[in-house]
């Protein structure tokens, strides 16, 4: 697969909190269609990266591009208008809505309507409603939740709680879908089937921005890699050439880690 426009571009952005250089002068792009991973050790500055993208935090320079404009200053909901939406190390539910209406949630960036009005069907936006609920009933069937839409998000097991998460970002039709630990906590079974949901939202054209720890699941689905160091890019290339860079080993893989 040839992978050439650019949908993501970051310059020379930094980030600092009091005296700790969280993130420090880094540029990278992100291709359409791929799948680009962002791996290092604890405390490298992957997740700042995110809320620097996503627009929960603010970078002390640097610049954002997304397919072309720059998107510095934007609040995180106009950020996920644009097309860019993220789920978090943290699964972030409502328990007391069920698996359709925490889907649905996700479709509030596309509805013309006033959702929460829509949701109970007032101010004759039917149609509203119906497209939302059929957009969330999409996304459930990508990561193969549609059996469960109308249980409590609350009682699901933690596997589908992230996989729920995930249908709900896919709600919003992304362009760029980031995903941050999604195999967190995952038993081997999980951690699979999750790797194939990524190839499968990716095959419908949706890029993917990921941080995650599972170095498998890493060289397994990436095409490119990027890899931070105390917020300082060591490395960037192909799943190969991370495998065997010398800096990625010594300061991130370990010498005796079998990847």
């Amino acid at each position: 697969m040839v992978l050439e426009e650019t949908l993501l571009e970051i310059e020379n952005m930094s980030k600092s909190f009091g005296g700790l250089q969280a993130v420090s002068e880094l540029s990278f792009t992100v291709s359409r269609g791929e799948i680009k991973a962002i791996i290092g050790p604890n405390g490298a500055g992957k997740t700042t990266v995110f809320n620097l993208i996503s627009g929960l935090q603010r970078p002390d320079q640097g610049q954002k591009r997304f397919r072309g404009k720059v998107f510095d200053g934007l609040p995180p909901h106009e950020i996920a208008a644009l097309g860019i939406v993220r789920t978090f190390q943290i699964v972030q539910i409502f328990d007391n809505l069920t698996v359709c209406q925490n889907a649905m949630v996700g479709r509030h960036t596309r509805s013309k309507g006033e959702f929460w009005r829509s949701g109970v069907g007032l101010g004759g936006l039917r149609k509203e409603e119906e497209s939302i609920h059929d957009g969330a009933l999409r996304a459930l069937e990508i990561v193969g939740l549609t059996s469960k839409k109308d249980e409590m998000a609350g009682n699901l097991p933690f596997g589908e709680e992230k996989l729920l998460e995930i249908a709900r970002a896919m709600a919003t039709e992304p362009e760029l879908l980031m995903l941050d630990e999604p195999a967190a906590g995952l038993n081997e079974k999980e951690t699979e089937d999750m790797a194939g949901i990524i190839k499968s939202i990716q095959e419908l054209g949706v890029t993917i921005l990921l941080v995650e720890h599972d170095m498998s699941l890493v060289m397994d689905i990436s095409d490119d890699i990027l890899v931070l160091n105390y917020g300082v890019k060591i490395a960037e290339g192909s799943p190969d050439s991370v495998r065997e860079n010398p800096a990625v080993i010594e300061a991130y893989l370990g010498e005796d880690v079998d990847v």
